[in-house]
């Protein structure tokens, strides 16, 4: 059984990749600034460069490492979210005053903070999360280490938050909610193969996986 379900989730991140790919060309043609971004930055660390910063809605999580993800997912993950398909509203709201330029500058000035080293090897899962990550043939698109996505405009998540994780796969399983969760074929058909529980295990084994994301602190925060 496990292992149909994990063809047909590698079938379905197929289907996806063109769309994908037009997605990344279309965004083609900003090129981003990173001192333009710190300066843009100035909205974003007072929850993103504060280590153990939580969110409070529609849960208490950590909000998610952004620092060292690729500039082509900050760009996606902000245009979802001015467009509704992640229904955050601070995030929403957030992305609906940026233009493009702006978001290829915040996008640069992040994705500059990724690691030159490449990752430790990651430690071995539990047979039971192992089994969980191939069901959803995760690595199909997060690559290598979780962190070496297939496609740019896919999130990098080993290393990221346990609570983080568990509350972004939650959010795919989320229908007719105008505030609450993400609107993604693909994902939401993965997400909606495991209950609550068996999210946990996943997005624990991937927190600790050895991975590019980080958070930089700022000084003020200290």
């Amino acid at each position: 059984m496990i292992q149909t379900l994990s063809t047909i989730a590698r079938t379905l991140v197929a289907a996806a990749t063109l769309s994908v790919v037009t997605i990344s060309a279309q965004a083609q043609g900003v090129t981003g600034d990173v001192q333009a971004g710190q300066k843009k930055a100035e909205m974003c660390i007072g929850c993103h460069g504060i280590q153990g910063y939580q969110n409070s809605f529609p849960e208490i999580h950590k909000v998610p490492k952004i620092s060292g993800q690729s500039g082509a997912y900050i760009v996606s993950a902000l245009n979802a979210y001015k467009k509704g398909d992640r229904k955050h509203p601070t995030m929403r709201g957030i992305a609906a005053s940026l233009s493009e330029q702006d978001m290829a500058d915040l996008a640069s000035f992040y994705a500059s903070h990724a690691d030159k080293t490449a990752p430790e090897a990651p430690k071995s899962a539990s047979t039971k999360a192992a089994a969980l990550i191939e069901k959803g043939a995760c690595a199909s698109c997060h690559g290598a280490n979780f962190s070496k996505p297939i496609d740019p405009s896919y999130p990098k998540i080993g290393g990221q938050h346990a609570d983080y994780l568990f509350f972004a796969l939650k959010a795919y399983t989320v229908e007719g909610n105008h505030v609450i969760g993400r609107s993604n074929g693909i994902m939401a058909g993965i997400a909606k193969q495991y209950t609550p529980a068996e999210m946990r295990e996943i997005a624990k084994y991937l927190a600790s996986v050895e991975g590019e994301l980080k958070i930089v602190p700022q000084p003020r925060f200290k």
